[in-house]
């Protein structure tokens, strides 16, 4: 049996797990981010690995592998971080650093959205034919496409949706990125503008839309109008077989998934209908960032 260690890096949390060959997820753990600088957050890494294997039974030398899924652009073939929003790496020689900290020889290092969505995709057991988009709403948005067991990269920066613009009744700032309207930090924020509240939180929201709150109420239906015109988007020019949501707001708001459906069945020709049956929310428990990571070392 193979195991290897997925790493899942954010800007708040970083998450490492061992996972076998199956996409088992066998034993994990977690430690906050610190963002304050690019050496801070590299050691939270190193920390939640070293952590991991002092608390696991399976031997260091037995693991096959390292993979890392890091956020926005990477460059695989080198190790380089290459550009993050919510990470302070720029060009930064992340594999050829944690080769020389953990003193392991394989690490495979991707952008963190394209490591779920390969988790997510074995999951779904697709056919090599069908085409497969894996989209997360949190601290971010972004989305990652697979056919036939291949990722859709063009360049490299295929799949952030979060960057589409989005237009706005507001003529000195028509457009706005989709990101900056739908994503957990934009819903919070807009939260605490309108209840004039700095302890609001993204979850507090959500628990006020359940008790019928109006404020809230207003807030959610504007975010599930905006992520609704992007999976449209995406629809349209992929027709996609199937649409996992991941992410922590859809993850821990599954209901979400049906009213973006009813916003967007008025606007689908009968071609398009079928995705209406093929969106759902991610099977993994959110654990699918390192599942993923994990997978990639042990399988490619």
């Amino acid at each position: 049996m193979k195991y290897a260690i997925g790493i899942d890096i954010g800007g708040t949390k970083v998450a490492a797990g061992i996972v076998n060959e199956h996409g088992d997820l066998i034993q994990q753990e977690l430690v906050s981010s610190d963002p304050s600088s690019k050496e801070a957050m590299f050691q939270r890494v190193v920390q939640c690995v070293e952590q991991l294997m002092n608390h696991s039974s399976i031997p260091l030398q037995e693991i096959y592998g390292i993979g890392a899924g890091i956020p926005g652009k990477v460059d695989r073939k080198k190790g380089i971080a290459v550009f993050q929003n919510n990470v302070p790496w720029r060009n930064f020689p992340f594999v050829d650093r944690l080769r020389e900290a953990l003193g392991m020889e394989r690490i495979i290092i991707d952008n963190d959205v394209y490591m779920a969505a390969f988790a997510e995709w074995r999951a779904a057991n697709m056919s090599d034919e069908e085409l497969f988009v894996y989209l997360t709403i949190s601290t971010g948005i972004s989305c990652s496409i697979i056919q036939g067991g291949r990722y859709i990269r063009g360049a490299g920066f295929a799949g952030e949706l979060g960057l589409i613009p989005i237009d706005t009744k507001n003529r000195k700032q028509p457009f706005v990125m989709l990101e900056n309207t739908a994503s957990g930090p934009a819903i919070q924020q807009k939260a605490r503008d309108i209840y004039k509240n700095d302890q609001m939180f993204t979850k507090n929201i959500f628990e006020n839309y359940i008790r019928g709150d109006a404020k809230a109420e207003q807030l959610i239906e504007e975010m599930v109008f905006v992520i609704s015109k992007g999976v449209y988007l995406i629809n349209c020019l992929l027709d996609p077989h199937k649409i996992i949501f991941g992410g922590s707001v859809m993850a821990y708001n599954p209901y979400l998934i049906e009213q973006i459906k009813k916003k967007l069945e008025p606007y689908l020709l009968a071609e398009q209908n079928h995705i209406l049956e093929s969106m759902e929310i991610n099977k993994l428990n959110n654990g699918q960032g390192i599942i993923g990571a994990g997978l990639r070392a042990c399988v490619l």
